[in-house]
């Protein structure tokens, strides 16, 4: 390619389409509208799920589930990136997790899980960690430290429960 062959069938000042002039032009007359009906009219405006006047398929589809307002958002780290990323001796936070951007986003727990191995001491510090996790930082010497993060309504209802018991008892 060269330089005068850069722009070749690029038009910076294209030429508008002009509807209703005339039928010699293409789109004249009904300007590309059809015949009468409420398309043809000024203003009208399809909605995204029109679809002709039959029952939108959006209509049509059952709706299934719910989205739980109380559930939490768990983000996941596995010993294996851990390992990967800090030196020995390192202790490892959720900040600075989000830090080197192992995790990304808005999460309530943070959840270290067992993929992977651990060769180095790491004083790993999470609101929850697998069984094979903690197992693994602790045979490499490291500490799991479990942090309070956000307790769930399912949690407190518990809690709760077991406190009403103890409280007959």
């Amino acid at each position: 390619m060269s330089l005068h062959e850069v722009h070749k069938g690029v038009h910076k000042h294209k030429k508008l389409k002009r509807y209703g002039r005339g039928i010699g032009s293409g789109r004249g007359k009904t300007s590309g509208k059809g015949h009468k009906g409420q398309i043809a009219r000024a203003g009208w405006k399809a909605l995204p799920i029109f679809q002709g006047g039959g029952s939108p398929l959006v209509r049509r589809v059952p709706k299934r589930g719910f989205t739980n307002i109380f559930g939490l958002v768990v983000a996941e780290v596995n010993v294996g990136d851990l390992d990967e990323l800090f030196d020995a001796g390192s202790a490892v936070t959720p900040a600075i997790l989000k830090e080197k951007g192992l995790v990304k986003g808005r999460h309530d727990v943070l959840k270290v899980l067992g993929d992977g191995e651990v060769s180095k001491k790491l004083t790993v510090s999470a609101h929850r960690f697998s069984a094979s996790a903690k197992e693994k930082i602790e045979k490499a010497g490291g500490t799991a430290t479990v942090i309070p993060g956000r307790t769930s309504l399912a949690e407190k209802r518990s809690l709760a429960k077991a406190a009403k018991k103890a409280a007959s008892k």
